[in-house]
């Protein structure tokens, strides 16, 4: 019984590993693999990174409300790699004591980068924007929210705060008291 449990799984994993054929020579796609919880620290490792790359001091937030302290200033980190249909999802987007959402995206090829004021995506978020809302309770939710955009089409409100991973990082910079 067991070769033949075997074998369907021999044949079914030929089909699943056709769907990330494009990840396959990706530096990322190890992250892929990881389960979610994980996936959002290492994203935290990887801003920190570029920060750290950049100059900037960085520290670990002191409570949950953020992730990481740059130049001081409190900043969310959150990240998502490109959906097949070639889409990113940010996702448990809050109203808590941070400054700045980083939104970092990971393709197999590429990197898209946002740097967030809280108070735009707020604002955004009530407004009813392209490109966000509710991710629970439908429209009638109000506690967390997610941003669902193409990278090469992002809402004009996203616009000034990124796009490639150097645009997002400019923008991270400019909001540091340096």
């Amino acid at each position: 019984m067991y070769e033949k449990l075997e074998q369907l799984s021999l044949r079914l994993s030929a089909s699943y590993e056709d769907e990330d054929l494009e990840w396959r020579n990706s530096p990322f796609a190890w992250i892929k693999s990881r389960p979610s919880r994980q996936r959002g620290k290492i994203a935290e490792e990887l801003v920190a990174g570029l920060c750290d790359v950049e100059g900037l001091r960085v520290a670990r937030s002191p409570d949950s409300d953020a992730d990481l302290l740059v130049e001081g200033v409190r900043v969310e980190v959150k990240s998502s790699t490109l959906w097949k249909n070639g889409r990113y999802k940010f996702q448990q987007l809050r109203d808590q004591n941070y400054e700045i959402a980083v939104c970092l995206g990971l393709s197999p090829s590429n990197a898209h980068c946002w740097a967030l004021p809280k108070d735009v995506l707020l604002q955004n978020w009530d407004a009813g924007s392209p490109g966000i809302g509710s991710q629970h309770g439908g429209s009638a939710g109000t506690d967390t929210a997610w941003i669902d955009l193409d990278p090469l089409q992002p809402p004009p409100w996203m616009q000034p705060y990124g796009g490639s991973l150097e645009e997002g990082m400019v923008a991270l910079c400019s909001f540091m008291d340096l």
